[in-house]
């Protein structure tokens, strides 16, 4: 029953849904971090979400159905390099069609900057190390919550700063649950990830 606890855990909050969730928070919990239009936004978001998450998820599974790829656990890291590298590939294209649209609030693209710096690094580092993509995700969204909190009075970031720190807590103890990671691997996850978007939004949101 445990272990299927931490599957679903890991599952659910796979790296792939925290840039969702960053611009779910940027586009309309806390409104006021961009100048997009309220009519804008929703497009926007669909955008994001599915550069982001949606084509990475289907080629993850076409890249499994195809046998290229093991294991949707990834538990080597010669099954972490091809996709994880493809993603960096789509990450990089949104990055670039959102900084053309110079009509757009820059925080938009240098926030997907931020995440993709965030994901060509974890690549980079995926060549030679199993750093904990999880928890390079979950560092990363814990920062931007508290980046959020300081820079805008309205968010009141309490309770979703509790709930990074719980989440982060549980994803963490799921992977090392699982065998997934060695828990040198999950610590440097969340530290590589939150340092970066924590200096990183700290700027982009000044």
């Amino acid at each position: 029953m445990q272990r299927i606890f931490a599957l679903i855990i890991s599952v659910v909050f796979q790296p792939l849904i925290i840039p969702t969730i960053v611009f779910g928070l940027l586009l309309f919990v806390v409104p006021e971090a961009t100048s997009l239009p309220p009519s804008f936004k929703q497009t926007i978001y669909y955008l994001i979400v599915l550069s982001t998450l949606v084509i990475p998820l289907i080629t993850i599974f076409g890249l499994r159905l195809s046998g290229t790829l093991k294991s949707l656990h990834m538990e080597t890291i010669q099954d972490r390099v091809i996709p994880f590298s493809i993603t960096s590939i789509y990450y990089l294209l949104t990055l670039y069609f959102l900084y053309e649209k110079t009509e757009i609030d820059p925080v938009l693209w240098q926030s997907i900057g931020l995440i993709t710096l965030v994901v060509v690094g974890l690549t980079g580092v995926t060549f030679f190390w199993k750093m904990s993509a999880h928890m390079t995700g979950m560092g990363g969204l814990l920062a931007v919550i508290i980046v959020l909190g300081m820079k805008f009075p309205t968010f009141k970031a309490l309770y979703p700063l509790l709930a990074a720190i719980l989440l982060n807590g549980i994803v963490g103890s799921a992977r090392l649950f699982l065998g997934a990671h060695r828990p040198i691997e999950v610590y440097i996850g969340l530290a590589f990830g939150f340092l970066v978007c924590f200096v990183g939004f700290t700027m982009v949101l000044a």
